[in-house]
C-alpha cells in the first residue's frame, strides 16, 4: 500500500505544507495539529449532542471561549458561564458552512418579524471583495441572487467596502421596498487581505436591524497578536464572528471558528428534535447540543486538535509563528520593490493593494510604452504560467481594478527567508526570459 501511495498518490497531490507553497492562503499541519487529529480518529465520536460525548461538547465550548479571549472578543460572544449573555463558540467545518449557517439565522429572525412571505425581499450587502462563500449561502438559503449585493470597491479605500456605499444601497433598497437583514464584512480579505471597516458597517447595519457577521478566516489568526489586534476593532458591533484555525494557526483542515452574541438564534433556525434524540439533559435546556448550531447532524471531535495546539504551543510561541510569516512576506516585498520591473502599485490606477499580513500582491510591468491593459494583463498570466511550470514554487492570481496582479502568500509551517529568496529568484530569471531584459544586479534586499 505505501508502495502504491509513493507512485500513484503522491505524484499527484499538490503539497500544501511544502516551504514552496504560496499560492493560496495556507492550511497549516503541525504536530500539535495532527496528534489531535489523530486521538480525535482513535475516539472516532459523533459528538452531535451532549449525551453522545459530554467531553467533546465540553471542550470545545472552554477552547472556544480560551481563543475567543485571546482575540479580546466581547464577553457577549463567550459561553453564558463566563458571562451573563446568550453567545458563545462552535467550531464548523468551513468559513462557508459558517457565513451559510448565520445567514440562516438572520434570515429566520427577519421573517418572524417581518412574516415569511417577505423572503423575496430580503437584501444581503457586502462587497465586491467578500468571498463567493456569501453567495453560495444567499443561494441555499433562498435569497434572490439579484437581491445579493455585491458592492463596488477600488484602489481609493484599498478595495475596503466604504460605509457611505453601504449606506446608500440600503437607503434605496428600502425606498422601493425591500428589507436589508444581512451585512458581513471582511478581515483580510482573499484578493488581497484588505480590512473593512467593522465599527462604522456594523453601526449601519444595527440602526438597520441588520445582522452583522464579520469574516476573519484568513486575517483572524494574526490578530491574537497586540500589534494586528486593532484589525478587530469594531468586532463589538457584529452579531457574530469567524476565523480559521485550519488557515494559518497550525491546526490540521478542518476547523472553522464561529462566535455569535445570540445563540438562541441558531438554535431556533437550525433544530431539529426527534423522538430518538430525546435525552433528559437536552429536554431540561441544561447542556449545549451542538447539533443545532450546524447545519449537518454529525460532527467529528474537532475540539481535541485546537486544544492540543493552544496547550503544546501557547501563546508566546503561536504570536512568534504569525510574525515570522508577516516579516517574510515584508523581505519578499522588499525583494520587489527593489526590481524596477516589477511593482507593488500603479501610481495611475493604485490596482494592487498595500501589504497588510502575510499577502503580498504584485506585478510585472510590461514593456516600456506598452499601456495596453490586455497586453499587461497576458504577461503577467504568462509570467505566472512560467513559474508554476517550473515546479520549483507555486503561486496564483486574482484581479483588481480589472488588472491581473500576482498573489505571494506566505504561511507555510516549514517556509524560511532562503526558501523566499529562492522564490524571487525564480520570479526574476522567468521576468527576464518574458522581457529579454536580464536584471542588472541580484534585485535582493541585504
Amino acid at each position: 500500500m505505501i508502495v502504491d501511495v509513493q507512485s500513484k498518490i503522491l505524484p499527484g497531490v499538490t503539497h500544501w505544507q511544502s516551504p514552496n507553497f504560496y499560492a493560496y492562503y495556507p492550511s497549516n499541519s503541525s504536530v500539535a495539529g495532527f496528534l489531535g487529529e489523530m486521538l480525535s480518529a482513535a475516539i472516532n465520536m459523533v459528538g452531535f449532542s451532549w449525551i453522545t460525548s459530554p467531553a467533546a461538547t465540553e471542550l470545545e465550548m472552554i477552547v472556544l471561549d480560551w481563543l475567543g479571549k485571546l482575540l479580546k472578543l466581547p464577553q457577549e460572544f463567550l459561553s453564558p458561564g463566563n458571562c451573563s449573555g446568550h453567545g458563545g463558540g462552535v467550531i464548523q467545518g468551513t468559513a462557508s458552512e459558517a457565513v451559510l449557517v448565520v445567514l440562516l439565522a438572520a434570515r429566520d429572525k427577519t421573517l418572524r418579524r417581518v412574516g415569511k412571505s417577505a423572503l423575496g425581499k430580503l437584501v444581503v450587502y457586502g462587497s465586491d471583495q467578500t468571498h463567493s462563500a456569501l453567495q453560495k449561502a444567499c443561494q441555499i438559503g433562498g435569497v434572490h441572487p439579484e437581491n445579493c449585493r455585491l458592492l463596488k470597491t477600488d484602489s481609493s479605500t484599498n478595495y475596503a467596502l466604504p460605509p457611505e456605499i453601504v449606506s446608500e444601497a440600503i437607503s434605496h433598497d428600502i425606498s422601493i421596498g425591500l428589507i436589508p437583514f444581512f451585512l458581513c464584512g471582511t478581515v483580510g480579505t482573499t484578493s488581497s487581505a484588505t480590512v473593512d471597516p467593522l465599527y462604522s458597517l456594523g453601526k449601519i447595519a444595527k440602526s438597520n436591524d441588520m445582522w452583522f457577521h464579520v469574516d476573519a478566516a484568513y486575517a483572524g489568526s494574526a490578530c491574537i497578536c497586540p500589534e494586528y489586534r486593532k484589525y478587530l476593532d469594531g468586532v463589538e458591533e457584529a452579531d457574530s464572528f469567524n476565523m480559521n484555525a485550519h488557515k494559518w494557526f497550525l491546526t490540521n483542515f478542518d476547523c472553522s471558528t464561529l462566535w455569535v452574541k445570540d445563540r438562541n438564534a441558531l438554535i431556533q433556525s437550525l433544530s431539529t428534535n426527534p423522538e430518538f434524540l430525546k435525552n433528559k439533559a437536552s429536554q431540561a435546556n441544561l447542556v449545549v447540543d451542538y447539533k443545532d448550531w450546524q447545519i449537518p447532524l454529525g460532527r467529528r471531535f474537532r475540539s481535541l486538535k485546537l486544544w492540543m495546539v493552544l496547550r503544546l504551543y501557547g501563546v508566546e510561541n503561536l504570536q512568534h509563528y504569525l510574525r515570522n510569516h508577516i516579516e517574510l512576506a515584508k523581505y519578499f516585498e522588499e525583494c520587489v520593490g527593489q526590481d524596477s520591473r516589477f511593482e507593488l502599485c500603479v501610481p495611475t490606477l493604485q490596482v494592487v493593494a498595500p501589504r497588510l499580513f502575510a499577502l503580498v500582491c504584485f506585478r510585472l510591468l510590461p514593456p516600456v510604452g506598452d499601456n495596453e491593459v490586455c497586453r499587461s494583463n497576458k504577461l503577467n498570466q504568462v509570467l505566472l504560467e512560467a513559474v508554476n511550470s517550473t515546479g520549483k514554487l507555486f503561486i496564483s492570481h486574482t484581479a483588481l481594478s480589472g488588472m491581473y496582479t500576482l498573489r505571494f502568500a506566505v504561511g507555510a509551517p516549514l517556509t524560511e527567508r532562503r526558501h523566499i529568496a529562492a522564490a524571487w529568484k525564480v520570479l526574476q530569471d522567468e521576468a527576464s526570459t518574458l522581457l529579454g531584459t536580464p536584471l542588472q544586479d541580484n534585485g535582493n534586499p541585504s
